[in-house]
């Protein structure tokens, strides 16, 4: 009987049966937590927004085990007071603590910044002016968490007695070990200060249209130390943040996301110029893609052969005016190849015409006869 109510009464005995009551407690409180929020995601769905829905799906699980937390210490005050494992166990406690506090701010970080797109977005006028904002709110969001992540874990080490003394007496030579830092992480910290700038001075923004690299694409993320170019072919082009402060390149959309056009035509001289024109603005007025600010066509060259045409036309953004481009240029050529086949370059030689010199001798006379489109062999006409 002795050694029963010893082993009852043992730390490892209490621990034990802490643990199992416990093991029960958090198993009811899941059951009705996950009713409650079901029943609380069910309602969201019916309204119109969806910030509540991302408020309920993004903080749904710290709360929980904030909920844990708060359980577990009440248990460790009252099953494991007065056993040896109790101020270990305390001090795991307040580590969990400082996580959990840190993982809620950073979820409500999202959620204040989903808010604040969402409200962006839906009162903005143009997209033009939305991206920018977006591109500042991207950057400082990531600033944020980086900068909670840091603190909880400087808060959680100096929980540590021992950690906290060397925190101390490094805090004595901070300038000495501010230098080794900084040199050490020279440039890490320079590409971090390079996004802060990229979101401050903005060369780029979120969905602009750039080239670089001899590559275009649309600037799909921006990070704090890189960016990411979404390339026309589905590639993906890694950038550092300080190769847009080092390098040129070209931002297609810096100013205004309209974009000017061209298409190049090479034709015969007989080409009528104003049944192309009209035939341009036929296409054009039925074209969704165009946005109806600029369309003309013009004679930019003169060659021996052939003259250049230059149809110059505008868009709303570089994806519709490739698009319009190359719609354009295609039911342009059908037109000529229907109306004027005679019309495309064509390569001009001499043909002898019966004539007579002077003494009465047939002599042949020296004409320009111009033959089909097909080339004919490069000779020169004779003088």
């Amino acid at each position: 009987m002795n050694a029963v109510e010893r082993f009852m009464q043992s730390d490892t005995t209490n621990m034990v049966i802490g643990f199992l009551a416990f093991g029960v407690a958090i198993a009811i409180v899941i059951v009705i937590y996950r009713f409650i929020t079901r029943k609380l995601i069910a309602r969201a769905r019916k309204t119109p927004g969806r910030i509540d829905d991302v408020v309920i799906d993004v903080l749904k699980v710290p709360f929980l085990v904030l909920l844990i937390w708060i359980m577990f210490r009440i248990f460790s005050q009252t099953a494991f007071y007065d056993t040896r494992y109790f101020s270990g166990m305390n001090h795991v406690l307040r580590i969990l603590l400082i996580i959990t506090v840190g993982w809620i701010l950073i979820k409500g970080t999202r959620v204040l910044f989903y808010y604040m797109e969402h409200k962006l977005t839906s009162e903005a006028v143009s997209n033009f002016h939305v991206r920018g904002s977006l591109t500042k709110l991207k950057i400082f969001e990531r600033m944020i968490k980086i900068l909670i992540v840091v603190v909880v874990v400087a808060v959680s080490l100096m929980t540590f007695d021992k950690i906290r003394t060397v925190g101390i007496s490094l805090l004595t030579s901070a300038g000495i070990a501010g230098i080794i830092v900084g040199f050490a992480a020279q440039r890490s910290l320079g590409m971090m200060l390079a996004g802060i700038q990229l979101a401050i001075t903005q060369p780029i923004r979120l969905d602009d249209k750039v080239i670089v690299e001899g590559e275009t694409g649309t600037i799909e993320e921006i990070k704090l130390t890189y960016v990411i170019v979404n390339l026309w072919d589905q590639r993906r082009l890694i950038l550092p943040v300080t190769y847009f402060l080092e390098n040129p390149f070209q931002n297609l959309t810096i100013k205004t996301p309209q974009l000017l056009g061209t298409i190049y035509f090479y034709v015969d001289y007989c080409m009528p110029l104003n049944a192309l024109r009209e035939e341009l603005n036929r296409v054009l007025k039925g074209n969704p893609l165009w946005d109806g600010q600029v369309s003309n066509l013009q004679v930019t060259d003169m060659k021996a052969n052939y003259m250049e045409l230059r149809v110059l036309l505008s868009s709303r953004d570089s994806g519709t005016r490739w698009d319009l481009q190359v719609d354009v240029r295609e039911k342009m050529v059908k037109f000529m190849q229907e109306k004027y086949p005679e019309c495309f370059v064509k390569t001009r030689i001499g043909s002898p015409d019966n004539g007579k010199t002077a003494a009465g001798s047939n002599v042949p006379e020296q004409t320009g006869n111009p033959i089909s489109s097909a080339q004919a062999s490069g000779t020169a006409p004779s003088a």
